[in-house]
C-alpha cells in the first residue's frame, strides 16, 4: 500500500490503526489487516488524513462489535453480575471520602469489588458481609468490630459525615443486594467473567460530591458527577441491548435502579423537580433496556 501513495500513506495508516482500536482485539487479530487494506486502497493519492466519514464509520463500528461482542454466554447471569458489580462500586463510592478515618473498612470494601470484577464471587461474599456489617453499624450510630469516632468526617471528595443522609435499612439494603447475587453466582458451575478496570474511576466519580446539580434538596443532595454517569452507563445499557438485541443490561441496570430507588423513597418529603426528573431518567431507560432487544428484524427483499 504504501508504494502505491508513498507521500501520505505511512501517515495515514498509523491513523486508521489508532482508529482501528475501537475494535476488540479479536476482531482485528482476524479482520484488521484486511480492512486497513480496503482502506488505504480506496484512499485519495497524498492523503494523510482519513476522511471524517470513514473515522466515525469505524469508531461506531468498533464500539458495536465491542458491545455486540459482549453478549456472550448466559444473559441473566452475566445481568446479575454486572448489577451486583454496579451496587458494590457504590457502596465502595460511600466509604472512600472517609478512607482516612476509616482505612481499614475502605480497603475491605476495595478488596470486595475487587473479587467481583475478577469474578472471584466466594472470596467476594465474606469481604462484602464484613464491610457491610461495619457499614450499617456506623450507619445506625453503633460500635462494631472496632471502636469508630461518630460522625465520622470525610478526608477528600465531600463535606459531609458518612451517611449522614442516609439510613442503616437503606445501607443494609445495598449491601444485601450484592450478597444475594453473590450467592447465586457461587452457586453457578462457572465463575462470572472478568470486568473492566473503568469500574475504579466510576467509584471515584460517584463518590465525588461536587458539582451539586439538586442543591435545592439540601437533605438529599444528589453531585452532577454521579447523575452523569449513571445516566451514560444506563444510555450504554439500552444502545447495548439495542444492538445485540440482549437484556444483560436492562437486568444489571434494573438491580442497580432498586437501590436509587430506596434512597428517593426514603427521601421523599424533601424531593423537589429535579430528584423527580433524575429518577424518571433512570426509570426510563431501564424500560428502553428492557425493550430494545425487541426490535424488529430487517429482512432483504427477494
Amino acid at each position: 500500500m504504501t508504494a502505491l501513495h508513498p507521500e501520505g500513506a505511512p501517515a495515514l495508516e498509523r491513523r486508521y490503526r489508532r482508529l482501528m482500536l475501537a475494535y476488540p482485539r479479536q476482531y482485528r487479530r482476524a479482520h484488521g489487516d484486511e480492512l486497513l487494506d480496503v482502506l488505504l486502497e480506496s484512499a485519495a493519492p497524498g492523503r494523510t488524513v482519513p476522511v471524517l466519514r470513514e473515522a466515525w464509520g469505524l469508531l461506531t463500528g468498533g464500539v458495536r462489535s465491542r458491545i455486540v461482542s459482549r453478549a456472550t454466554g448466559s444473559a441473566w447471569e452475566d445481568g446479575l453480575h454486572l448489577g451486583v458489580t454496579a451496587v458494590a462500586a457504590v457502596n465502595l463510592a460511600a466509604l472512600l471520602p472517609y478512607a482516612g478515618a476509616l482505612p481499614l473498612w475502605t480497603l475491605v470494601s476495595a478488596l470486595a469489588l475487587l473479587a467481583i470484577l475478577r469474578g472471584w464471587v466466594r472470596t467476594a461474599f465474606p469481604l462484602t458481609l464484613l464491610a457491610g456489617v461495619k457499614a450499617v453499624m456506623i450507619a445506625g450510630g453503633r460500635q462494631f468490630f472496632d471502636v469508630t469516632l461518630l460522625p465520622v468526617s470525610p478526608d477528600l471528595l465531600t463535606d459531609r459525615a458518612l451517611f449522614q443522609n442516609s439510613d442503616p435499612y437503606l445501607v443494609a439494603g445495598a449491601y444485601a443486594i450484592v450478597l444475594a447475587g453473590l450467592a447465586v453466582l457461587a452457586s453457578l458451575r462457572r465463575a462470572p467473567r472478568a470486568r473492566s478496570w473503568w469500574w475504579w474511576a466510576v467509584v471515584v466519580l460517584v463518590a465525588w460530591a461536587g458539582p451539586e446539580w439538586l442543591a435545592e434538596g439540601e437533605m438529599f443532595p444528589v453531585s452532577l458527577s454521579r447523575v452523569i454517569v449513571e445516566v451514560t452507563l444506563f444510555a450504554f445499557g439500552t444502545a447495548g441491548g439495542y444492538l445485540a438485541r440482549d437484556h444483560r443490561w436492562a437486568l444489571g441496570a434494573g438491580i442497580y435502579l432498586l437501590v436509587v430507588c430506596g434512597d428517593l423513597t426514603l427521601h421523599a418529603e424533601y424531593l423537589t423537580r429535579q430528584h423527580v426528573a433524575y429518577g424518571g431518567v433512570l426509570v426510563l431507560l431501564v424500560v428502553a433496556a428492557a425493550f430494545a432487544p425487541f426490535r424488529p428484524r430487517r429482512h432483504c427483499l427477494d
